[in-house]
């Protein structure tokens, strides 16, 4: 857990991961979509949750944005908020629920101030959670259209074509 937790205090080099994956799905979509969303879930569901568990402590929403809070789970607030901290946040930056654990809207904003492509869209409201998804492949989720993208995902892509 060290690991992920320095990994998640240097943002910057998982944006540039986040930016490789973002790529690859995108032009590997008309591929997946022949083989079938369903089944390709199946078989990126497993590395996907490893990956993402041990870096971010995921929870598998299906709806993953973290490339949009600083490469920072939202759903491992205790009180599962997506779009920014709760009221109760103390004065030292320490959860209300649990406090003893930073806010992680506090760690977000700090991160997503050290990310040069993305740390913006930590302004941007974000859809709320289908729970339908829970479990599944965000990535494939986002390409099949079951989950709606986060503010600017395609533009990004776009952006780097141009």
């Amino acid at each position: 857990m060290r690991l992920g937790r320095w990994l998640r205090d240097h943002p910057r080099f998982l944006e540039r991961v986040y930016q490789l994956h973002h790529w690859a799905f995108l032009r590997a979509r008309r591929v997946l979509a022949r083989i079938g969303f369903e089944r390709v879930d199946r078989w990126i569901r497993w590395p996907e949750e490893l990956g993402k568990r041990l870096v971010f402590d995921c929870r598998m929403c299906g709806q993953c944005i973290l490339h949009s809070t600083g490469m920072t789970c939202p759903m491992t607030c205790p009180k599962n908020l997506r779009n920014g901290p709760c009221g109760g946040v103390r004065a030292d930056g320490h959860c209300e629920v649990v406090p003893e654990m930073r806010c992680i809207w506090v760690e977000a904003y700090e991160r997503s101030r050290r990310m040069p492509l993305y740390g913006a869209q930590i302004e941007l409201i974000q859809a709320p959670l289908d729970r339908q998804l829970e479990g599944s492949s965000a990535w494939i989720a986002l390409l099949a259209g079951r989950a709606d993208p986060p503010p600017g995902w395609l533009d990004a892509a776009a952006d780097r074509d141009a």
